[in-house]
């Protein structure tokens, strides 16, 4: 599917939770590259102004700030986000004043930082696609995201592949591949496990191809 249009089941529950009068969320939530990216953009451009994508990762903390809490080298770990600051957006969006513009980050993805009033987020848009690793996790912070879901996606997809599109991911961000397999190995897999911890607590889970 990753290379191919949303699948019309997928795109006909995602039209439905679009069909109320009131504010909508979606969470697409998985292990580091399975997916939920493509998915959610994908899935936002189908919808075709029905839905507008607030990403999970604008919600990193600045690499700045990582280094001074000595986790840089656990970038991508659920305490190197600002889990609270994400709820209460989501919280925001879900209760969003009808005449305002409520303005989200974005993660970017060439300069490692999250970038600050990103994506506008209109009151006449009645979905909100959230996508990240965490939206499932029930630690912390983390837990006050589930209930401020109306439906959550889990995302599968064969291991092998997720492993070397991930590797392939970092690469093409400028890292050197052996680097990129290390950090794989030893820091996105550790999260990977800890994600697969949520699946249970999706509505749905979505076997990629």
């Amino acid at each position: 599917m990753l290379g191919m249009s949303v699948p019309g089941h997928l795109l006909e529950r995602a039209r439905r939770l679009a069909l109320p009068r009131h504010r909508r969320i979606l969470g697409i939530a998985g292990a580091p590259g399975a997916g939920k990216s493509t998915l959610a953009e994908r899935l936002v451009e189908a919808l075709d102004g029905l839905a507008v994508l607030v990403p999970m990762d604008g919600f990193h903390l600045a690499q700045q700030e990582l280094a001074r809490l000595g986790r840089a080298g656990r970038k991508g770990a659920p305490d190197t986000f600002d889990a609270a600051g994400y709820a209460a957006l989501l919280a925001r969006l879900r209760d969003q004043d009808p005449a305002g513009t409520v303005y989200a980050p974005a993660f970017d993805r060439v300069l490692e930082e999250p970038v600050a009033g990103s994506v506008p987020v209109t009151a006449g848009v009645p979905l909100v696609v959230t996508e990240g690793n965490y939206l499932l996790h029930d630690e912390g912070d983390w837990a006050r995201v589930r209930p401020l879901l109306d439906e959550a996606w889990f995302l599968e997809l064969d291991e092998q592949v997720r492993v070397r599109r991930l590797v392939d991911r970092h690469v093409r961000f400028g890292k050197e591949r052996p680097f990129a397999e290390r950090w794989v190995r030893d820091s996105d897999e550790a999260n990977a496990r800890l994600v697969r911890r949520g699946r249970d607590r999706a509505d749905l889970v979505v076997e990629l191809t």
